[in-house]
């Protein structure tokens, strides 16, 4: 079976400025192994800014990644706030290096930061491949609801790209574990680090789990840099097969 090489991000994300975000990536990316791979945070170019984000910067970040897939010949994925019905979408672009893109609108709005007044609520569950491994996309406030994200052994892989403070730093290692281990999965989450535009304070957690919700590598907390992790499909599979808990698992239908 195959292997997925995959690197995963993590910075201080410049408020409402792509450029020095963009900047910032190429420099932390420049002398990282080849990957299958590559994720960045939710909100990469601009930070969570919900109602100040623009149209124009949407499309610098969609070609900035477009242009990433191309030159590292590697999926490149994280999300952007683009213009949609209205409003906006908290889009999760999945790029190939050839320019053909995928995407999963996040479902789950934060109504503590208001984000259903400024973002049009995703209607779709994804699963995205790529080298036989089959991955769900979610994005940050989506870990905190089990049921869209249960698997019905349709994916191998959950990747969840945030923005999540550090004040609820504690839920965050909490669910990505949980979530591992109750789907008998692999885990790949990217977050930010610092201070965004309206004060609220991230440190990290930026990490790869395996389908015992046991660490593989992190990024340490409070710091830029980059984690690179290969995932092994036959040591999922073999787990899967020693310890078939999928079996037993309730059946049920997802009404989104």
């Amino acid at each position: 079976m195959s292997t997925l090489t995959v690197n995963i991000v993590q910075y201080d994300i410049a408020w409402l400025a792509p450029e020095q975000n963009f900047a910032t990536i190429e420099k932390l990316v420049a002398d990282v192994p080849p990957s299958d791979l590559l994720l960045l945070p939710e909100t990469f170019a601009t930070g969570f800014a919900l109602q100040q984000a623009t149209d124009e910067q949407a499309e610098k970040a969609r070609s900035f990644i477009q242009q990433l897939a191309n030159r590292l010949q590697c999926v490149v994925a994280g999300s952007v706030l683009v213009p949609h019905k209205g409003k906006k979408a908290n889009r999760f672009y999945w790029t190939w290096p050839d320019g053909t893109e995928r995407s999963y609108d996040k479902r789950h709005l934060f109504c503590l930061g208001n984000e259903g007044d400024h973002v049009v609520q995703g209607s779709e569950r994804k699963i995205f491949e790529i080298k036989g491994f089959k991955l769900l996309p979610q994005v940050c406030y989506d870990l905190r609801f089990p049921v869209f994200q249960r698997s019905k052994n349709d994916y191998d892989v959950m990747v969840n790209v945030a923005n999540w403070p550090s004040a609820r730093r504690h839920a965050w290692d909490t669910l990505l574990c949980a979530r591992a281990i109750e789907n008998q999965c692999f885990v790949l989450a990217a977050n930010r680090i610092g201070e965004d535009g309206k004060g609220v304070a991230h440190n990290g957690g930026t990490v790869a789990l395996d389908y015992l919700g046991q660490p593989i590598s992190h990024v340490a907390d409070d710091t830029a840099g980059v984690v690179t992790v290969t995932l092994d499909k036959a040591k999922l599979a073999e787990f899967k097969r020693q310890f078939p808990a999928h079996l037993d698992a309730d059946t049920f239908d997802l009404t989104l």
